[in-house]
């Protein structure tokens, strides 16, 4: 009990890390169920990992002298280029392959996760002068997030929630039914880019600021658990949120009690709230 107080104090030390992990648990659920609308689980588990390399290949091409950005002297603005730049590639390249050969969707996305984590390792085996600082920042230190990247945590996924909620018919409908929106005068192009935009932001800033693992875990997890449980858009994403805000909490709190790792901590509590409303779900079905 005194842990819990000390957590909700506003003047908790580490008080950064669990805003910045309540706000991924409320707003990546948001994106996460149009991965599950359109049954682009893997898609999910992917991007992160494109965004792994283009951190990693930021990286080692500042190490060989090849400065992008010249004027740029902020490590995280120097990973979040790459990462920005490798993630819209993979999504728009995935985008135009999928209108051109339907089909075969899985097959590229599985390519690109295998192609990107083999390009990951091998970007920072070739950084010698770099790999702690690499290493460090792709695993996501949730502890040592600064004021400067809560506040633009807070602006961008703020940003991205009220596009969600303020597209959010559109965003279902081109995700749900797309047929239904071309037959009502619907731009699928338009929405589906505006869309990717989203994803892409929320992942390559969510890498950067929280990890990989962070994210695949809040944008998937949630939204396959409130699936399992709620019938109705609105249910599904109200639930998802949920879940993403009380896993966050508690596994920052697990983390902070025991000393654990918060990033994979919270996965595990994401995992076991899984299981346990599935477990509910199945013994419901067994007592009819």
């Amino acid at each position: 009990m005194e842990q819990l107080l000390e957590i909700i104090n506003p003047h908790f030390l580490l008080r950064n890390a669990l805003y910045a992990g309540l706000i991924v648990g409320f707003v990546c659920p948001q994106v996460g169920i149009f991965f599950v609308l359109r049954r682009m689980i893997l898609l999910g588990i992917a991007l992160p990992q494109v965004s792994n390399a283009g951190i990693a290949f930021a990286f080692l091409l500042h190490t060989i002298g090849f400065h992008f950005l010249p004027h740029m002297e902020s490590e995280k603005l120097m990973g979040l280029t790459g990462a920005v730049v490798f993630t819209f590639a993979a999504i728009f390249t995935l985008a135009i392959l999928e209108r051109k050969q339907k089909g075969f969707t899985e097959n590229r996305i599985g390519f690109i996760y295998a192609l990107t984590g083999a390009a990951s390792i091998l970007f920072v085996s070739w950084n010698p002068y770099g790999q702690t600082e690499v290493l460090s920042m792709l695993k996501g230190e949730i502890v040592s997030i600064p004021d400067m990247y809560l506040w633009s945590m807070l602006a961008i996924y703020g940003t991205i929630f009220l596009c969600l909620v303020g597209f959010h018919r559109n965003f279902v409908l081109v995700s749900y039914d797309t047929d239904t929106a071309v037959t009502i005068g619907k731009n699928v192009i338009l929405w589906d880019i505006l869309l990717y935009l989203i994803i892409g932001v929320i992942i390559s800033f969510g890498v950067m600021t929280v990890g990989p693992l962070v994210i695949f875990g809040f944008l998937l997890i949630p939204a396959i658990t409130a699936r399992m449980v709620t019938r109705g858009i609105v249910p599904f994403c109200i639930v998802s949120s949920i879940i993403g805000v009380v896993a966050s909490f508690i596994g920052f709190y697990i983390s902070y009690r025991f000393d654990l790792p918060t990033g994979p901590t919270d996965v595990a509590v994401l995992c076991v709230i899984l299981v346990m409303l599935y477990l509910g779900k199945l013994l419901t079905r067994l007592k009819r």
